[in-house]
């Protein structure tokens, strides 16, 4: 299939700091190296994206406050394309005005809709996941959500649940959703694991443009009408202005809420390529390199003894050296030094404030 019309939609507009002291509302997770690799989550989003949409098809919908912070770190992202939201009004609405943004440049184009802050392990599993969801959606009126397979009974993801009679007749390996499932209790996420038939909602999304435009007139017409009014201005030295006047206008709704769990024709298509959405220091030391001890470190000057099960995050060459803990965050960044016990970091919005 031509790639020309596929486009990515990367929604950046977040202020999420539990990452702190690395992040803060200043420059949230997406804008921060926390892997240690010399890439931050947003330029990672990008490059697993290489071979499947051109740069000059890269979409970046953020925050006024954050478009220095895009620009810096997404030079090849053409000006124009990064749209900016003058308030935050959840994920319908920003999709909505990248949607049409879209359609009015390219009636043709094919969408994936991604996260900014997400991690995958294994990215060349992932293009391939992506360029099959997106021939199949070129050549239908699907909508198509990535179900990650579950490794453990996570309560922190929504599921998708399959309905594994009613794959596609285009393609074997997709299915139609049976129901979305919010995020479970403990009791209920190892029910789910035992049925094969639940997967993790990754939050990718897959569909043409047309595909999307329309199930947001049948589905969310008050949204629907703000942005094809605004059409005639969209591309042009007026946008921005319409769009700070009128997107504030728009209902708080995630698409999810807005067009998934209403529209019929709703796939899922399973995949494993390694995905976590590293929400917290936690699920950050289960994915990194850890030593004998259960240490993980991210650092060039880190020194431990007697110290166990620690997650250490300083990046900034200072000399750190650390005995007898077990179980505990240990992250500088600037003027500030955080040790936290992993049991308790979601204290670690209260200590930020």
């Amino acid at each position: 299939m031509s790639r020309e019309h596929n486009h990515l939609v990367i929604m950046a507009g977040g202020v999420g700091s539990r990452f702190w002291p690395m992040s803060t509302p200043e420059c949230p997770k997406q804008f921060i190296d926390v892997m240690g690799c010399g890439r931050t989550f947003i330029q990672l989003t990008v490059d697993r994206f290489e071979g499947v949409v051109e740069p000059q098809n890269v979409w970046v919908v953020t925050s006024e406050k954050y478009a220095g912070l895009v620009k810096e770190q997404l030079p090849q992202v053409p000006e124009g394309n990064i749209l900016l939201e003058p308030c935050r009004r959840n994920t319908a609405p920003c999709i909505a005005y990248v949607a049409w943004r879209i359609k009015k440049q390219d009636p043709q184009a094919n969408l994936v809709v991604a996260p900014s802050d997400h991690l995958v392990l294994n990215p060349e599993e992932f293009r391939k996941v992506v360029l099959r969801a997106l021939d199949f959606t070129a050549e239908t009126d699907a909508i198509v959500t990535l179900g990650m397979k579950p490794t453990r009974p996570e309560t922190g993801y929504g599921y998708i649940q399959a309905d594994h009679s009613a794959a596609s007749l285009r393609n074997k390996g997709i299915f139609r959703v049976d129901s979305f499932r919010e995020k479970p209790n403990l009791e209920t996420a190892k029910e789910y694991i035992k049925h094969k038939e639940y997967y993790w909602n990754s939050g990718i999304f897959v569909w043409s443009v047309n595909t999307i435009v329309n199930a947001l007139r049948i589905y969310q017409s008050e949204i629907a009408d703000i942005f094809e009014n605004l059409l005639p201005v969209m591309g042009t030295s007026k946008e921005q202005a319409a769009i700070d006047k009128e997107f504030p206008k728009c209902p708080n709704i995630s698409i999810d809420y807005a067009v998934m769990e209403k529209a019929d024709e709703i796939f899922v298509m399973p995949a494993d390529f390694g995905w976590s959405d590293v929400g917290t220091w936690g699920s950050l030391i289960t994915l990194a390199n850890r030593d004998a001890q259960g240490n993980a470190v991210v650092g060039e000057n880190v020194q431990l003894y007697e110290t166990r099960n620690c997650m250490v995050h300083t990046s900034q060459e200072r000399r750190v050296v650390i005995q007898g803990l077990d179980g505990y965050i240990v992250a500088e960044k600037d003027n500030t030094l955080l040790i936290c016990k992993l049991s308790e970091e979601q204290r670690i919005k209260e200590f930020s404030a």
